[in-house]
């Protein structure tokens, strides 16, 4: 389990697995100046935060586990397509670990 601190006011423990591949969809975002929203869940009595991804706000990544992970490029690609969206990305806890919200299904 990781941990993400937002402008050293809050903090957000992730699995690590999501923590790594959202390192990458940051880093991506900021590297074209491109800001986004990011929907966290928040265990104490809160149900979602929300914060404001940008090269001005300072974040802290902490990784805990013993090895890297390895990483999904179809997840990183999901990931980035949806941080680029109106709603920005969202991450949904399920249990005790984090998972990147499921792809929207196309209607017809």
């Amino acid at each position: 389990m990781g941990r993400l601190i937002y402008r050293d006011r809050a903090s957000f423990d992730i699995d690590d697995r999501i923590l790594a591949h959202l390192r990458i969809v940051i880093m991506n975002k900021l590297r074209r100046n491109e800001g986004f929203m990011l929907q966290l869940p928040v265990n104490e009595g809160v149900r979602q935060a929300s914060i404001w991804v940008h090269a001005s706000n300072a974040l802290v990544l902490q990784f805990y586990g013993g090895r890297e992970p390895a990483i999904d490029r179809e997840l990183v690609d999901q990931m980035m397509h949806d941080a680029s969206s109106a709603d920005g990305l969202t991450l949904l806890s399920t249990g005790p670990v984090i998972a990147a919200a499921p792809p929207a299904r196309a209607t017809r």
